[in-house]
């Protein structure tokens, strides 16, 4: 039997944090909208990586629900790390990129969330960020999931 916390089958994220001009993106599935008014989402961000440093110098990310068929970038946004690689060049180079709302983010993902940094509080091996959602755009239901990823065998829950 699973372990409770990976019963629920989960849409995967990216969270896209921004240090000037240069954009990281992550893996996330600790996410959750909060409350209705304001439209409020909690997001957990793991320690010592790229996506922690740049929120903790910026009010600002993008959330990013993942499109069903974009499992393969888990392997690189989620396992490789922001400190070590510049994830930037990489996604340049696969054409992966698109502009909203003026800022970069990944093309093709099923919607968009600019979120404002609300709080922040320490959560164990992850800080627990309250964003409020400023603006969005959903483009496509098909949403990438965590029983997708355990299907592709990217994941073992």
């Amino acid at each position: 039997m699973k372990r409770p916390w990976n019963l629920p089958n989960l849409p995967v994220y990216s969270l896209a944090t921004y240090a000037g001009e240069q954009v990281n993106m992550n893996i996330c599935t600790y996410v959750s909208a909060v409350s209705m008014q304001p439209k409020l989402y909690a997001v957990a961000v793991y320690n010592n990586t790229q996506s922690l440093a740049n929120l903790q110098k910026s009010d600002w990310a993008v959330l990013q629900l993942l499109h069903a068929n974009q499992y393969n970038l888990v392997n690189y946004l989620g396992k490789k790390s922001g400190l070590t690689v510049n994830k930037q060049v990489w996604l340049s180079r696969k054409n992966l990129l698109s502009t909203w709302q003026s800022i970069q983010v990944l093309q093709g993902a099923a919607a968009y969330v600019f979120l404002k940094k609300v709080n922040v509080m320490p959560s164990g091996d992850h800080q627990l960020f309250l964003f409020e959602a400023l603006k969005y755009q959903s483009v496509s239901d098909e949403v990438l999931t965590t029983q997708v990823l355990s299907a592709k065998k990217i994941i073992r829950i």
